[in-house]
Order: structure tokens, then sequence, then C-alpha cells
């Protein structure tokens, strides 16, 4: 385990490091007045069954594993026929997995498609794949999963730089999201697609900002019931141990969610010295959307997934399960565990552990560090780790 506290005081404008691949003007607008914070990286241990069986879930849950030797497991989709797809950014492709024979592991794994380079975003429409890599959104028809190249629909996204891992999935409307972290800690973008999800046609045409001020909306999804977008937004780092919040956002089109003026409840981010071109952070955050549930900060909520299934009891329909993977900018540990949303009318209500025990007692080394999650087609929940290959499966066994 690495450990030591950070704190340390700039003046006079130009604070944050820029990425080789920033604009000259980018970089002018990277200002912090201070830096607060702690690192803390817990190591890496090995998986074993023993520490498998020690995960604590609630009564009536068993945690087990799908699949595992995966490499770098990331974000998974599934289809109609329960085959999940999974993408590998470490290895440039998205692989299949089936469980043939239906016992919950398992059996075939077979490569559909390669050299994609960080390839991250994954979901299925209309009979095809989409997958996103850092600058484009690719397309294949299920029909030539595993023999024909996929088909570039998007180009031209974003530089990556700090976040280049995109997520993408579909709405009611048929209409493809792509979301676009931002490419720093803080700073003010010139490019107006950063920090935001974008929304186009399934062929890649139209084009467009639909929300904006997201730092790095990672994992989102669609609530089965009414419909509406949600996202999990990752809050910056340097703000000390416990600021800004991990956010749950309604996301909605033509909206702005702070970042990078406003964190939390639309407070203004007293560290960042920019200012909202004609008006002031303190009045600019009073027209941002607020969060309408938060989770600590640091804990890096990647992966979301409404239950959509019937396996789980019903009090669990419709609720979010996030992948929380875990903090490095904090001195005591947040995150490393799967993480339930209550909804109750449609509405988040609270947010609680799920599944723990990824991080070790003490704190100073976890077994996994846990990124996408799914609803397979028989009901179970699926939790991928891409630091020891493991796709985890969440049953319910109670009555």
């Amino acid at each position: 385990m690495r450990r030591h506290a950070f704190v340390a005081a700039i003046t006079g404008g130009l604070a944050l490091i820029a990425s080789p691949s920033s604009s000259r003007a980018q970089q002018e607008t990277r200002q912090v007045a201070q830096l607060r914070g702690a690192i803390l990286r817990p190591t890496k241990a090995d998986f074993t069954d023993a520490r498998l069986r020690a995960l604590r879930a609630p009564p009536g849950f068993r945690v087990g594993v799908f699949a595992s030797k995966l490499g770098s497991p990331r974000m998974m989709a599934v289809g109609d026929d329960g085959t999940v797809y999974v993408t590998r950014p470490d290895s440039n492709d998205v692989i299949a997995l089936r469980d043939a024979d239906g016992d919950g592991n398992a059996e075939v794994m077979q490569k559909v498609a390669g050299q994609l380079e960080h390839v991250h975003g994954i979901a299925l429409h209309e009979n095809a794949l989409y997958f996103a890599t850092v600058k484009e959104v690719y397309r294949l028809p299920l029909a030539g999963a595993g023999t024909a190249p996929p088909v570039k629909i998007l180009e031209g996204l974003p530089d990556g730089s700090q976040h280049p891992k995109r997520t993408i999935g579909f709405g009611a409307d048929g209409m493809l999201y792509v979301s676009i972290g931002s490419t720093c800690n803080v700073c003010i973008e010139m490019n107006r697609e950063a920090a935001a999800i974008l929304r186009a046609k399934p062929d890649g045409s139209e084009r467009g900002v639909y929300a904006s001020g997201l730092r790095n909306t990672i994992g989102f999804a669609w609530h089965p019931e009414t419909k509406e977008l949600w996202g999990m937004d990752i809050g910056a780092d340097w703000r000390g141990d416990n600021l800004p919040p991990e956010e749950l956002n309604r996301i909605q089109g033509a909206t702005h969610y702070g970042w990078p003026f406003c964190i939390g409840d639309r407070r203004p981010d007293s560290l960042f010295i920019g200012e909202p071109r004609g008006s002031s952070k303190a009045q600019f955050c009073k027209g941002t959307a607020a969060p309408l549930v938060t989770l600590p900060a640091h804990s890096s909520p990647i992966g979301m997934a409404f239950y959509t299934g019937t396996q789980f009891p019903e009090s669990h329909r419709g609720d979010a399960f996030v992948a929380a993977r875990g903090s490095w900018n904090r001195a005591v540990p947040s995150g490393y565990k799967v993480m339930r949303i209550r909804f109750e009318g449609g509405k988040p209500v609270a947010a609680e552990d799920f599944v723990s025990g990824f991080l070790l007692p003490g704190g100073s080394s976890y077994f996994a560090r846990i990124a996408g999650v799914a609803v397979a087609r028989d009901g179970a929940l699926l939790v991928s780790d891409d630091a020891n290959g493991v796709i985890y499966r969440v049953t319910y066994e109670g009555k």
C-alpha cells in the first residue's frame, strides 16, 4: 500500500499539468487555488475461493463466478439468447461468453471483434453490436460477429486525455447516447462535446450535445418503467477526503450539471479559480441541475444497470446497481463495492451497500476493481473485475 498526504497551495493561475495533446487555450484554463487530499493506493491481491466466500451480500443472496481468467473485462451487454458480450480495453477486443448448459458458468468464449484500440463502451440494438473506442463508435451486425469487421459510424470524438473510456447506450427513443468524459480534472473545456453526453441516430448522423457539465458519467442507464435516463457522475480529485460527492443525476436534454464550476448540490467549487463567461460561479450554479442521490467522494462509480429481471425479490425490481470501483485520492478508502440505489415511484430514495468485501480488511489491498454491471437473462447480476479478470454472478436463493 502506498500512502501519503498531499496539500499544496498554488497561487497566480496555472496549476494542473496539461496533457501533451491539450491545446494551449485549454492549458491556460487549468486554474486552481489549492489542492487538498491524500493518496492511498491499495495493492492488488490475488483472487481466491476463500476471498470469494468472504464477500458480503444481503441475506438470501449468493456471489459466485460466471467466468474467470478473462484479462481485463470491463463493460457488458447481454443478448436475447443469453450471450454476454464483454469489452476488453487492454486487449483491444470484444468477446462473447456463453453458458451453454445453464449452470451459471460460462463454458464458451469467442472473440467477436478485434483491433479496436481501447474499446470500452458496448450496446446492443436491433440485432447489432455497437462498440466505443476513444474517438470512434462502431457497428457490427450480430450475424457477422467473429467473421466480419465492424463499421465505423462515428469518428472525431474529443481527445481522451484524462478520461478516455467512452460508454454508450440506446434510449427508448431509438437514439444512440455516448458519454464523453472531461479531458482534465478541472478545467474549462475548449471542445463543447467534452464532459457531456452526446446523442445521434443509430447510423451516427445528427450528432449533437444532449447534456453538459458532466465530468465523467461512465455509468448511465434508463429506468425500465419511466424510461428516464439516469447517470452516475464522478467528481473531481483534490478537494479533500469528503468532497465532492459522487452524483446520481437524472439526465435531461439541454441541461447543465455544473462541472467544472459546481460540486455536489449546486455548490460553487471554491478551489477552481475559473469563472463562467458572463457570470459568477455562485449565480451560474443556481441554474444547474442538482443530484438526486450522492455517494461518498472518490468512490468512482463506473458501471450502472437497472434491475430488470425477476429472480431478485420484487422489492429490488427497478432499482439501480452501481459498481463503485474504489478511491485512490482519499486517506480512508471508499468504494470497492457494489451499491444498490433504491427507487420508489421511479425516483431514487437511498443508496446502500449490496456486495462488499473486495477491499480486504485493513484497506491495504483489494482483490477486485469492479467496473461493469449487467443483468443476465436468468435474472442474475453480473459484475466485471478488470484487475483479476473475473466476472462475478450474484443470485438470489432466499425465499
